[in-house]
């Protein structure tokens, strides 16, 4: 007597190795498209944060008559009664006046850079904001003391990120945002603008940078502005 013997489907392995490759091919063509993706989605936020940082600006240059500088800091503990620290030369100190001044939520000041792993809370700890980590975005000052104003030529930036490796020397990472810097000018324009592959800076009409004074520049002959870095992780 003969005994049926049922067959039973499967892969030889020889198919699924070819199976696996397959895989793997397809894996490695969405990745980069993947990862596009996601510093679009990055560098939106970047913008979508700079907006708000922009209208806590125009209120605070409304109130104290200028950006945030050196000059404003009493005015704001005298206003406020603050016990929050401003003393510092990094992009963190001045925006705790933003803080003290009525801003009540620190999420705005982040965005994604390779030195700010943390977002800020939305409801700040009293006494307590913007630690090291906390902030992506460099601000513009007009001088070493002095704050710009929402009064000053439009076309002059006001903040930028992501800074190359938190440093206030105008160069840019293009790793996060894919060859692409994010900027805020005084006439409220926030948009992605080009890192230049040779020195990591920003181009504006006629070769000249983001930072170039002079005649026919939005700095003129006699601001000379200085960078203030977010506060990295560790500092």
């Amino acid at each position: 007597m003969k005994t049926n013997i049922r067959q039973h489907g499967g892969f030889t392995l020889v198919e699924l190795l070819v199976v696996i490759v397959i895989i793997a091919a397809l894996a490695g063509l969405s990745a980069p498209v993947i990862l596009k993706q996601r510093k679009a989605a990055d560098r939106t936020e970047a913008i979508n944060n700079i907006k708000q940082i922009n209208l806590a600006l125009i209120d605070f240059d409304n109130d104290y008559g200028s950006f945030p500088d050196n000059d404003t800091q009493e005015d704001v503990k005298d206003a406020t009664g603050t016990a929050l620290s401003f003393g510092g030369t990094f992009a963190n100190d001045y925006f705790r006046q933003l803080i003290a001044a009525g801003n009540r939520s620190e999420k705005i000041f982040w965005c994604k850079t390779g030195f700010s792993p943390k977002k800020g809370d939305d409801i700040v700890t009293p006494g307590k904001a913007l630690d090291a980590g906390e902030v992506g975005f460099s601000y513009i000052m007009a001088s070493q003391t002095d704050g710009q104003s929402s009064s000053g030529e439009p076309g002059r930036p006001v903040l930028a990120t992501p800074s190359l490796k938190a440093q206030p020397n105008w160069e840019f990472d293009p790793e996060p945002y894919g060859d692409k810097a994010v900027v805020l000018r005084i006439d409220g324009s926030a948009k992605a603008e080009t890192i230049r592959t040779d020195n990591k800076k920003i181009s504006i009409q006629g070769g000249r940078f983001l930072e170039t004074t002079g005649e026919n520049t939005p700095w003129g002959t006699d601001i000379n502005p200085v960078m203030r870095a977010p506060q990295p992780k560790g500092n």
